[in-house]
């Protein structure tokens, strides 16, 4: 399959799920994971109407990035290390993966050295797996209040990855309790704006994801095909 047609099937896929749960197509934002893929593979997402692209380590993703001259708008959807900061702020709009103090307060020290503000969710462990990054749920409220008080950091909404299942409705507990918890949040007042966010579902289960109220999807194999790269 080319990768045009690829990207005509998951079209297809997305307008279902928002059909099935009476959203508007415009609410769902597909972020393509190229973390496997090459530049060239990269640049032809680009030039199909992919804006957004998603990567998971500074350094393959920084290099394609220069090499395609900042094209597109650039998610983070990995684990960030502290002393990666300096290299993906400024150049990642998104960062999908908060999930601790020490991180916001590098990301408030190197956006306010360049006079901007980035964009960030907070990554929550839902299923509560050993294996999976993020805070727990009940930490969220107090995590997101000290974060709010950084003026270069702005939360955006959270983030979660469900577990891999054979039947994708097996994880709709999880992106449940995601769109649930940010209404919480939401609730509460904690943020001077509200949360309007949930990047949540994948290759494997983001029809799912889009039925319990994502906004952002995070696709790889399914998208933009078998990886060039290891």
């Amino acid at each position: 399959m080319s990768l045009k047609e690829r990207i005509q099937q998951v079209e297809h896929r997305v307008l279902a799920a928002c059909e099935r749960s009476g959203r508007q197509r415009d609410d769902v934002k597909v972020v393509a994971v190229t973390k496997y893929v090459s530049l060239e593979t990269t640049g032809l997402l680009l030039d199909e109407g992919i804006a957004h692209i998603g990567e998971n380590r500074p350094q393959r993703a920084v290099p394609k990035w220069e090499a395609l001259g900042g094209r597109g708008i650039w998610h983070f959807i990995g684990s960030l290390q502290t002393n990666k900061v300096k290299d993906v702020i400024g150049k990642f709009q998104y960062i999908h993966s908060l999930d601790r103090l020490s991180l916001a307060k590098e990301l408030e020290k190197r956006a306010a050295a360049l006079g901007i503000t980035v964009s960030v969710f907070l990554q929550v462990n839902v299923s509560g797996e050993s294996s999976k990054q993020g805070i727990r749920p009940e930490e969220a409220a107090q995590f997101l209040k000290e974060v709010a008080a950084l003026s270069h950091v702005k939360v955006i909404g959270l983030m979660t990855m469900a577990p891999i299942e054979e039947d994708p409705e097996l994880t709709r507990p999880v992106f449940r309790r995601l769109r649930e918890l940010r209404d919480q949040l939401n609730a509460q007042q904690i943020s001077q704006e509200p949360l309007t966010e949930l990047s949540m579902g994948m290759s494997g289960d983001f029809e799912v994801a889009i039925e319990e109220g994502a906004t952002w999807i995070r696709l790889g194999t399914i998208l933009v095909g078998k990886g060039e790269e290891t």
